[in-house]
């Protein structure tokens, strides 16, 4: 008995459509293993999204590389014609912006570790607020005494800045400058005040301010 006759893949247009379909349904970015799932045996869904991004370079909806996943967005010098949509801003209290973004660019980082690079302890509320917007998200445990738990950022937090990981980070001279991070952990009376402002900060958003802009909706 013969085996048999493998079916030919899609033509490249076809596949290109496949993706563009795919992409627009979907309500979250798709990974190339995920539409390779959903096409026909033998699709290249790498090449079709090739084709497809350059087909639309340059238009008012372009293709976006989010972590791992691809998907459709307004093309960034477009984005002021959204701000009508925009119901609601939520602000984060000077604590939670600089933990996100210690997160962000020392990950996989423990609660002690961001506690090192503050100078002043995190309370829970901070990090619950973090993992409630959906930025940040539970790491792999460490491999050393106590196994403590370490913090990642999420796809969404790549999504909501419009970065493809976390290697387009602004620098870090950059974020001091805006007054994001300090340029030296406080100390003694200072990391005190800080605390307390902390206590407060994490009970609820901030009232707002220069820090607070920078990682609002």
């Amino acid at each position: 008995m013969t085996d048999p006759i493998p079916f030919p893949p899609p033509p490249l247009d076809a596949q290109e459509r496949m993706v563009e379909a795919l992409l627009f349904a979907s309500p979250t970015p798709l990974t190339l293993a995920e539409m390779a799932a959903r096409m026909p045996a033998g699709a290249d869904p790498a090449e079709a999204l090739r084709r497809l991004r350059a087909r639309y370079a340059g238009r008012g909806v372009e293709l976006a590389r989010l972590g791992e996943g691809w998907a459709f967005r307004t093309a960034a010098d477009l984005g002021f014609l959204m701000q009508d949509e925009v119901t609601e801003t939520r602000r984060l209290s000077r604590a939670a912006t600089e933990t996100l973004a210690i997160v962000a660019y020392h990950q996989p980082v423990t609660r002690a570790e961001i506690e090192e690079i503050r100078g002043v302890a995190v309370s829970r509320g901070t990090l619950d607020q973090l993992i409630e917007i959906g930025w940040v998200r539970l790491g792999r445990r460490r491999q050393s005494p106590g196994r403590p738990v370490t913090f990642v950022v999420t796809e969404a937090f790549l999504d909501h800045f419009g970065l493809a990981s976390t290697r387009d980070l602004p620098g870090l001279a950059e974020l001091r400058a805006a007054g994001l991070l300090d340029a030296t952990p406080p100390s003694g009376p200072l990391a005190a005040a800080r605390d307390e402002e902390d206590s407060h900060a994490d009970d609820g958003p901030a009232a707002g301010g220069p820090d607070d802009d920078l990682f609002g909706d």
